[in-house]
């Protein structure tokens, strides 16, 4: 949906967090004498900045431009009022009261939708994936500026695509990550689109798997070029995509003996990836087979993954404290990444704390793994920790230690009192933070406080926006 649409229409933005500030801005910018409303939570009306002309921000705005702020339960009802509903991406169309507006003929659009409308010829690489995507993405447009080209991060991995709406200069390329919820209302065209890897997530949100897995598959839609994992057998029956794009096949970017490999010409060493674990080594693959896949040269471009800077929260070892190694995983929101995480640290020396928002997905595959291979200690936590100890119970003669908690406080002193000198203690959850926490970024900072090290130091993402 271009913005030319909007005008005249009546418009609402339905959700106040990073992409709804996006959108409010735009609108308020695009059309200073417009009316729109934002629906949104107490706590989201209370970040409202006021503006320079110092109307409170129940109703504000300049130039006659106003913002109403409603604050009252959405229905039906209130979104019907409206020709069109800017959502945000945390908002299910698969729930109520989102699927009787639609019924009711309300046109729902995204940020993200919005931005792709606007820049239908822009050079994209989108990417997505249940886990690794960030990374993916950010090694993506840091091999990429390497190679002396222009280029903007931006999407999921924490700034909004409208926010780069009109950049001072067209990048070279665009790399953007999506997640799931994006990925099912954006409606765009990438030049390249990577899906990194597929498992059961966000049910709480699509409803059923498979909801989730159409929605994340969107952006290959209508994409020139799609990378994708050869060796999942999810993503490879999907459709008969061609090999040449993909990665961790044997002909293409692909794993062995530890080192990252084209066909048969070994590329980068272990050591010379500067990211723990071989889904990270994999990850790279990934990076690599995207930027072949661009037209770029992703052979000459390797040498630079040793400079990469690894994203925080995402297996960030924070230091030693008292003999014990913590290590910061908040970013974990499945049972795979715990599982992922465990095989990174080792098991054998690592206490790992799992739990947190439950969203329905089944630990099966993670009682298995410690079933097989058991760490020193487990400690549950959250809205879902009881549930998970209780599978771990049921495990015939193990070999770990097991403590049920609550707080993430509590899991961390249980942790301690657990864990021998020179171990580890593993915050890699496998659920998402809303329990406790307003994100996983927060959840690592507290863990990092409550563990002796200074939260300021986890550094935000780097490199987002063009460079």
């Amino acid at each position: 949906m271009r913005l030319s649409e909007f005008e005249g229409k009546r418009v609402a933005v339905w959700g106040y967090g990073r992409e709804g500030r996006a959108a409010l801005s735009v609108l308020t910018h695009k059309f200073p004498r417009e009316r729109f409303t934002l629906f949104c939570s107490e706590r989201e009306a209370a970040a409202l900045v006021t503006d320079s002309s110092g109307l409170p921000a129940k109703d504000a705005g300049d130039g006659g431009t106003r913002v109403l702020v409603v604050t009252t339960p959405v229905d039906e009802a209130a979104l019907a009022a409206f020709d069109i509903v800017i959502k945000s991406p945390g908002i299910s169309p698969y729930r109520e009261p989102h699927l009787s507006a639609e019924h009711a003929g309300v046109r729902f659009t995204s940020g993200a939708a919005i931005w792709f409308a606007e820049h239908a010829d822009a050079k994209t690489i989108c990417v997505t994936g249940t886990k690794g995507k960030s990374t993916v993405a950010a090694l993506i447009a840091h091999l990429l500026r390497k190679g002396g080209k222009l280029t903007a991060l931006a999407g999921n991995i924490g700034l909004p695509l409208l926010d780069l709406l009109e950049p001072a200069q067209e990048p070279d390329w665009w790399v953007i990550e999506l997640s799931s919820f994006q990925a099912r209302d954006f409606a765009g065209a990438p030049t390249v689109a990577l899906i990194n890897n597929l498992y059961e997530e966000h049910l709480d949100w699509h409803v059923t798997g498979e909801n989730y897995a159409a929605d994340k598959l969107r952006i290959a839609n209508d994409a020139q070029r799609v990378v994708f994992n050869a060796r999942q057998k999810r993503l490879a029956a999907v459709k008969d995509w061609d090999l040449r794009y993909a990665f961790n096949h044997f002909e293409g970017w692909h794993l062995r003996d530890c080192a990252v490999w084209r066909g048969n010409e070994q590329v980068l060493a272990r050591e010379e990836i500067p990211l723990p674990g071989e889904h990270n080594a994999l990850n790279v693959c990934a990076a690599l087979a995207a930027i072949e896949a661009a037209g770029e040269d992703a052979g000459a471009l390797a040498r630079h993954v040793a400079t990469f800077k690894p994203l925080p929260h995402r297996l960030q070892r924070l230091g030693v404290r008292d003999g014990i190694d913590y290590v910061n995983d908040s970013i974990s929101t499945t049972p795979y990444a715990a599982i992922e995480a465990l095989r990174s640290v080792g098991t054998q020396r690592a206490t790992i704390l799992v739990g947190g928002h439950d969203r329905g997905l089944d630990w099966t595959p993670f009682v298995d793994f410690v079933a097989r291979h058991p760490p020193h200690a487990i400690v549950t936590m959250g809205a879902n920790g009881d549930t998970i100890a209780a599978a771990l119970v049921a495990v015939e003669g193990r070999g770990f230690e097991l403590a049920a908690t609550h707080t993430l406080a509590e899991a961390l002193a249980r942790a301690r009192a657990l864990t021998r000198e020179h171990g580890a203690i593993l915050l890699s959850p496998g659920a998402p933070s809303f329990d406790q926490f307003r994100d996983y970024a927060e959840r690592g900072r507290e863990f990092a406080r409550l563990a002796g090290f200074d939260p300021a130091a986890i550094a935000q993402i780097e490199g987002m926006g063009v460079a």
